[in-house]
């Protein structure tokens, strides 16, 4: 090969692209860091329990249960009124609501119903995504947060498409971006992981910031305690009664003696 021509096969292999980073390693990697498939596996429960902000408007605690298979009970509590959101991990969800007019519990619409899954699965999209119907791609390699990072393209059953970026280093997981629907809208939404502590041999993100670009849309929760495998019953994940209200304040009357 004369020098022109080998100079010319090194410029045309260098512009072609780099074989793209095994899926398969990229998840199994992010697998194996969370602590491993069996111990994901092994919860059968679990209760984080912790705060909740949005932004400078709001902030409570929250208290969230699962158990196998799909259920979940989450209570948020803001200005002293709780809001409940249960599924029974088959057919059904309820919401109580107290800051709307006339509050009571309520069924979950059909379009909540199809959303509950993701927040309802222990194991989250990637064990066993391909029975879940999940498409996982590789998009390419950038920074996120400071450090390389690996992009996921993640197409569900439904269609619907977000992002995940995978630490390149540690193969936990730093960002997921993705829509979320507000107010009967569905707006760009990301979510950033931090602070990974280990649960019984398992990696949880103790804080997650979220936000809406280009809004003054923002959330951070912060898990004050992750148990699993705690003792939950079923009752806990069946239609919920409202929390009984607190007693209004008496006012005594006017011409009442004053205590001395």
């Amino acid at each position: 090969m004369s020098r022109r021509l080998f100079v010319l096969a090194i410029f045309f292999l260098a512009a072609l692209p780099l074989p793209a980073q095994s899926i398969e390693d990229i998840i199994s990697g992010y697998i194996a860091a969370r602590g491993g498939v069996e111990k994901i596996k092994a919860v059968k429960t679990e209760r984080v329990t912790g705060t909740i902000s949005f932004g400078a408007e709001a902030d409570g605690p929250f208290i969230l249960e699962r158990k196998r298979p799909l259920k979940i009970h989450m209570e948020l509590t803001l200005s002293g009124q709780t809001v409940i959101r249960v599924y029974n991990g088959k057919d059904a969800g309820w919401i109580f609501n107290p800051f709307l007019p006339n509050p009571s519990v309520q069924p979950m619409s059909e379009g909540e119903l199809q959303n509950i899954f993701d927040e309802a699965d222990f194991d989250g999209p990637f064990v066993d995504y391909k029975e879940k119907g999940n498409k996982i791609e590789f998009v390419d390699k950038q920074e996120m947060l400071g450090r390389p990072a690996y992009k996921v393209r993640l197409t569900n059953k439904e269609g619907d498409v977000s992002y995940f970026y995978f630490d390149a280093t540690t193969s936990l997981l730093l960002k997921w971006e993705g829509t979320r629907k507000i107010n009967g809208a569905d707006l760009p939404w990301e979510s950033f992981f931090h602070d990974f502590r280990e649960v019984n041999g398992l990696k949880y993100p103790f804080l997650i910031e979220s936000d809406a670009p280009g809004t003054d849309q923002t959330q951070r929760i912060i898990a004050e305690k992750i148990e699993v495998n705690i003792p939950l019953e079923d009752s806990r994940f069946e239609k919920p009664n409202p929390p009984t209200p607190p007693p209004a304040p008496v006012t005594p009357p006017a011409d009442a003696p004053k205590p001395n």
